[in-house]
C-alpha cells in the first residue's frame, strides 16, 4: 500500500494570523506532499515497499544512495505528520498540569523553556526541525538537521517546530526566532505533548 499524504488536522486558515492559509498550502500541499510522492516512487518494487514509516526510517537511517534518499523521504513525512499533529488551532497558553510540572522541573518555568526552544531552533544552522523529547525519563531540547529526527537517537519526540525555511519565510522572512515563539505562544497543542508523554512513560 503506498504512503499517503495525511490531510491537515485543522482547517487551513485557522491558524491565522501565526501561520497563514498561504504558509500551510505551500507546507503542505506542495512540500509534504512532494515529499510523499517522492518516497512512493523510491521504494516501489523494494523491500521497503509495504512496510510502516517508522520501520523504513530506522531501516535506512545512516544509509547512501538511494537508501539515504529514502531516509530523508520518509523522514520528512513523519516529521511534517508529526510538527501538523503538534499545533492547534488556539493552542498555546500554560500546558496541563503533567506536562507543566515537566517542564517547570527541567527549565524552571514554562518561559524558560519557550526562551531555550526558541534558542535552540535559531542556533539550528541551516535547515532543520527543533524538538522536545524525552530520553532515559528526562526531557530535552535537541535539534536535528535536514530530515533527521530523533526516532533514529532512541529519544521520544514529544512536541516539534520546523526550521525549514519553508515553513515560516512567507509569513516571517528571515526571522526564525518570531516564527518559533510565536508557534510556542500561540499553536503549541499540550494536549499532544500530554499524549506523547504518556506513551513515552509506558516504554
Amino acid at each position: 500500500m503506498a504512503f499517503t499524504l495525511n490531510p491537515l488536522p485543522f482547517p487551513k486558515d485557522s491558524l491565522g494570523p501565526t501561520m497563514s492559509a498561504r504558509t500551510l498550502e505551500h507546507h503542505h500541499d506542495k512540500h509534504h506532499a512532494n515529499y510523499v510522492n517522492k518516497l512512493n516512487e523510491l521504494v516501489a518494487g523494494s523491500e521497503f515497499e509495504g512496510q510502516s514509516l517508522e520501520a523504513v526510517i530506522r531501516a535506512t537511517a545512516g544509509g547512501e544512495g538511494k537508501q539515504r534518499k529514502i531516509f530523508n523521504n520518509a523522514a520528512q513525512v513523519w516529521n511534517h505528520d508529526f510538527f501538523w499533529q503538534s499545533l492547534a488551532p488556539n493552542g498555546g497558553g500554560q500546558a496541563p498540569e503533567p506536562v507543566r510540572k515537566r517542564i517547570e522541573a527541567t527549565f524552571g518555568s514554562h518561559d524558560n523553556f519557550r526562551d531555550k526552544f526558541v534558542e535552540a531552533a535559531v542556533n539550528q544552522f541551516g535547515s532543520g526541525w527543533a524538538w522536545l523529547t524525552l530520553k532515559d525519563g528526562k526531557l530535552e531540547i535537541v535539534t536535528t538537521h535536514d530530515a533527521d529526527n530523533p526516532l533514529t537517537s532512541g529519544a521520544h519526540a514529544l512536541w516539534t517546530c520546523d526550521v525549514w525555511e519553508h515553513a515560516y519565510y512567507l509569513d516571517y522572512q528571515q526571522d526564525r526566532a518570531r516564527f518559533v515563539k510565536a508557534v510556542i505562544e500561540n499553536l503549541a497543542n499540550w494536549q499532544f505533548v500530554g499524549k506523547r508523554l504518556v506513551e513515552a512513560e509506558k516504554k
